[in-house]
């Protein structure tokens, strides 16, 4: 575990090994590591904190959250854990109109910009306690389209935006502003790093067409990613699914790097922008849910062949390691990033 490694790729300084962060819900495999329970609430900082010793994390993903009192839709979760039972989805508005007559800097809990400074500040410093070693970041989850996603749902998101643009914009507007705050807050608490998450993309590549995405969303991630670089803060983009399409729009957005899923292109990243940007992830969390050893390793090599040239590069596995994932198989993929991890 190296705060070094992790900073000096960070500002593609490249490092002498290809460092390592890691997204797991592996309770058993955690259990394993660290003694602790990561489902247990008593337990989970401690199970959190030397998970990231034990596996040698140079930076951690994280990103600042709190209850902003706005309705939320529950459609479900990617992430399974040992104790999940299932539940019913749960979505707040029942039509278009009432999606179109919503105001969120209406309806949300704000905070002054002093609480919402010291409230970043705390989480900041939660962190740095809990991972020394490690580059720990700020950011937000939510972000501009992600907002909608997790306020809305899916369907009516999009149905909303389609009926009518005029009155969508002014609810963007004001998700935007939102995260500005957020982004703000981090300026004045001193955090160097932000995580900019924001789902805007299915497996299967856009949801909403170039176009759309180019209009309304691009020019208002670039109002917030503007603000954090001008106070020299570096802004690493991460979503879901496949953004290959979208990757020219975010470097001329002027995001820093990219954490990603297997289903983004790593070689195409690489090609475009992997001496100039950071690269975190795209390991495939499917070859390590069914492969052989012989595959965890094959798919570990693919990795570091290209990511040993670039400065920039993070191992991870692409979502995260879920509980279904045999133990053993984690350990193989451990195994061969420190094995292929060196660069001299």
């Amino acid at each position: 575990m190296s705060y070094n490694d992790g900073w000096n790729a960070l500002n593609l300084k490249m490092p002498a090994r290809i460092p390592h962060t890691e997204y797991i819900s592996h309770r058993q495999f955690i259990l394993e590591v660290t003694g602790f329970d990561i489902e247990n609430i008593d337990e989970v900082d401690k199970a959190k904190s030397m998970l990231a010793l034990k596996l040698n994390y140079d930076f951690i993903w994280s990103t600042f959250s709190r209850d902003w009192k706005l309705p939320r839709t529950d459609m479900g979760r990617a992430k399974f854990t040992e104790t999940e039972v299932p539940w019913e989805s749960f979505y707040p508005f029942d039509s278009v109109d009432e999606v179109l007559s919503f105001n969120p800097l209406e309806s949300a809990s704000i905070p002054s910009i002093d609480d919402l400074i010291e409230e970043v500040k705390a989480y900041y410093l939660k962190g740095l306690k809990m991972y020394p070693d490690a580059v720990f970041p700020g950011g937000f989850y939510n972000s501009v389209f992600t907002w909608n996603i997790v306020t809305f749902g899916w369907e009516l998101f999009m149905l909303a935006a389609k009926d009518n643009m005029k009155k969508f914009e002014k609810i963007l507007d004001q998700f935007t502003e939102i995260t500005l705050l957020v982004a703000t807050a981090h300026i004045k608490a001193n955090v160097p790093v932000y995580l900019f998450h924001d789902d805007i993309v299915w497996a299967s590549g856009p949801a909403f067409s170039p176009e759309w995405m180019k209009k309304y969303i691009f020019p208002r991630q670039k109002k917030i990613v503007d603000l954090l670089k001008s106070n020299n803060i570096l802004v690493l983009f991460c979503a879901d699914g496949n953004f290959d399409v979208f990757i020219d729009d975010l470097i001329e957005i002027g995001f820093d790097g990219f954490i990603f899923e297997p289903l983004t292109n790593l070689e195409l990243l690489a090609k475009k922008c992997g001496k100039t940007h950071v690269l975190m992830g795209n390991i495939d969390s499917r070859i390590l849910q069914s492969g052989s050893e012989i595959d965890i390793k094959n798919e570990v090599k693919r990795c570091a062949d290209i990511g040993k040239n670039l400065p920039g590069y993070f191992f991870a596995v692409g979502n995260h390691i879920p509980y279904t994932v045999p133990i053993q198989s984690v350990h193989h993929y451990l195994k061969y990033i420190e094995e292929f991890g060196k660069r001299y």
